[in-house]
C-alpha cells in the first residue's frame, strides 16, 4: 500500500563541526567521533558499518558488517573471500564504508582502497574468536544459493564432531580486509538542513586537504 512520507522531518540541533576544530589528520576526527559514539549510551553497535562494492553485474550493493580494529592506516574488517562482497573486491578494490549515529546527528562517509590482511593477522584474528563463530566461517559458504535451513545446520553439526575436542583453524577463503582511505567525508546535522559537511582528501604527498561542502 502507498505510503506518503513526505511529512517525516527531524531538526538537527545538537552539535556543530566548524573547521577550526578540525585536526589536520582525519584519522584523529574520526578516533574522538568513534569514542564518543562508544561512550553514549544512545548508540548500539558503534562499529556497525555499511559496506558498498561495486559487482560483477555492475551494480553497486551495501550491507553492514562490523568494524574490527582502526589503524592509522585505516580500518579493518573481516569476511569470507568467496562470498559477494569478497569477489566484488577481488574485482574493483575502491569500495565505501559509512557510519551513521542518529542519536548523535552523525554520519561519516569513507571512500578507500580494500587490501588484503597478511594472513597471520587474519590468523591472529580468528583464534580470538569463540568456537561458534569460527565454525560458522566453515560452515557457510556465504552468498550461494543453499536448498534449506536444515542444510545449514546439518552442515554445522557435522563440522562440531569433526573438531570436537581440537584447534579450529582458519579456513584460507575467510580473512581480514585494511581499508585505506583516499576520502573522509564527516557529517553533523545543523539546524534548516544546513548541515556541516567537513571533507579530507589525501593528496599525493600523503597530506590531507580540508574542505567545506555545500549541505
Amino acid at each position: 500500500m502507498p505510503k506518503d512520507l513526505s511529512n517525516y522531518r527531524k531538526s538537527y540541533e545538537k552539535q556543530e563541526l566548524l573547521e577550526g576544530n578540525c585536526p589536520e589528520n582525519p584519522m584523529e576526527l574520526f578516533q574522538t567521533w568513534f569514542r564518543n559514539a562508544d561512550e553514549s549510551e544512545t548508540v548500539e553497535e558503534t562499529n556497525a558499518m555499511t559496506i558498498a562494492t561495486i559487482g560483477k553485474d555492475g551494480y553497486p550493493k551495501s550491507r553492514v558488517v562490523l568494524l574490527k580494529k582502526i589503524t592509522w592506516e585505516g580500518f579493518v574488517f573481516y569476511t569470507n573471500y568467496s562470498s559477494e562482497k569478497g569477489t566484488a573486491i577481488q574485482e574493483n578494490n575502491n569500495i565505501c564504508l559509512s557510519f551513521f549515529w542518529p542519536a548523535l546527528e552523525q554520519q561519516i562517509i569513507i571512500k578507500g582502497k580494500a587490501e588484503k590482511l597478511a594472513e597471520n593477522l587474519s590468523d591472529g584474528y580468528f583464534e580470538s574468536r569463540p568456537d561458534g563463530s569460527k565454525l560458522g566461517a566453515w560452515a557457510s559458504n556465504q552468498s550461494s544459493v543453499v536448498s534449506s535451513r536444515e542444510a545449514l545446520e546439518e552442515n554445522l553439526s557435522s563440522l562440531e564432531k569433526k573438531f570436537e575436542g581440537k584447534e579450529i583453524p582458519r579456513p584460507k577463503h575467510w580473512g581480514g580486509y585494511l581499508t585505506k582511505p583516499t576520502s573522509i567525508e564527516f557529517w553533523q546535522g545543523r539546524p534548516n538542513r544546513l548541515h556541516d559537511r567537513i571533507l579530507y582528501t589525501l593528496q599525493e604527498d600523503f597530506s590531507w586537504k580540508l574542505e567545506r561542502l555545500a549541505p
